[in-house]
């Protein structure tokens, strides 16, 4: 940068003892360490729970990422009532409920019951240890249970993915650009056509009599 005028030197500063103020991260090694013994602790406490609750497949949002289905907050009372699960029951058993969302599609309520109805088949409930409960619990020994949900019910893919292929003649002869064109004017001018046609009748029965 040049310098003209009467004007005062630049003084830039540049000691300021960054060394100080610079952001390390010389801990990841034992943070990962910490949130993996985390994740034991808590995979103990919970026992034969889940370690997350059951998501639903919802769509993201907007044109450029409305093909992927991803985890949603909670299901809708619509998916709840489809699967025949109460809300107060849902709550109990693991899944979280969004009264916020609403099914827009036929699609995408019946996807999410059939995720409910088959994480219902497989969720085992153990009653309350008390003494009326005594000796109820089923044995679980040969039973091989997921802790994970997203596992043992994953996402679905969104849309699949055509393969490649030749390319028709009559897909070759076809004018999109033509044809787009013409559907819009048709529908540009279809009241014009409609209120032309309506005045032509009227005139010939006018002319009948």
């Amino acid at each position: 940068m040049g310098f003209r005028h009467n004007n005062i030197l630049h003084n830039n500063h540049f000691h300021k003892d960054w060394q100080r103020r610079v952001r390390v991260w010389f801990d990841q090694a034992g943070k990962k360490k910490s949130r993996r013994n985390a994740r034991v602790a808590k995979a103990a406490a919970l026992g034969l729970r889940p370690l997350h609750p059951l998501r639903p497949a919802v769509r993201a949002p907007t044109i450029k990422y409305n093909t992927k289905l991803r985890q949603g907050r909670g299901f809708t009372v619509e998916e709840l009532k489809g699967a025949g699960i109460r809300k107060k029951e849902a709550r109990s058993i693991g899944i979280p409920v969004d009264h916020r969302r609403k099914n827009k599609s036929e699609e995408s309520l019946n996807l999410n019951v059939e995720r409910l109805k088959a994480y219902r088949e497989r969720l085992v409930v153990l009653p309350r240890r008390n003494k009326k409960n005594k000796g109820k619990f089923p044995d679980l020994s040969g039973v091989t249970t997921t802790r994970e949900t997203l596992v043992a019910f994953p996402i679905p893919a969104g849309t699949v993915a055509e393969g490649p292929r030749a390319i028709t003649a009559e897909e070759k002869e076809f004018q999109a650009y033509r044809t787009l064109r013409h559907v819009r004017a048709d529908h540009r001018v279809a009241g014009a056509r409609a209120a032309r046609k309506a005045k032509k009748e009227e005139e010939e029965a006018n002319a009948k009599k």
